[in-house]
């Protein structure tokens, strides 16, 4: 009887862990079209760290002015992440252009574009 209750135990929990995850991924969903204004976990990276500076997420009206400024250079494209950046510009967005390939767009301080590097990720 014990054995019973246990597996019918084990079975609610594993049925209420499942609908947990799926309401999660629901209010959260990780497609093409998110930007960093909803950010999903996997895009929430930052903290690289490149000549002693760490990168830090983007939010707010930086992040809305580094996201306009990459998909004004780049039609079509969805950004990743926007963060600082440790490699020298201010700002950088991580996006995905049109044709599924990736990039990272470099920004100064008044949000002007001074390069793209193609097909770079972490």
């Amino acid at each position: 009887m014990k054995t019973v209750q246990n597996v019918a135990a084990g079975a609610a929990l594993t049925a209420a862990l499942a609908g947990g995850g799926m309401y999660l991924a629901m209010a959260a969903p990780d497609g093409a079209a998110t930007t960093s204004t909803t950010q999903s976990a996997s895009q929430q990276k930052g903290s690289h760290q490149a000549n002693g500076i760490t990168e830090q997420l983007l939010t707010g009206d930086t992040a809305a002015r580094v996201e306009a400024a990459a998909k004004a250079a780049h039609p079509g494209a969805s950004v990743v992440r926007v963060e600082t950046d440790a490699e020298g510009a201010a700002y950088e967005a991580h996006i995905r252009k049109a044709d599924g390939t990736s990039a990272t767009v470099k920004l100064d301080v008044s949000f002007n574009i001074t390069g793209t590097e193609a097909g770079k990720r972490r």
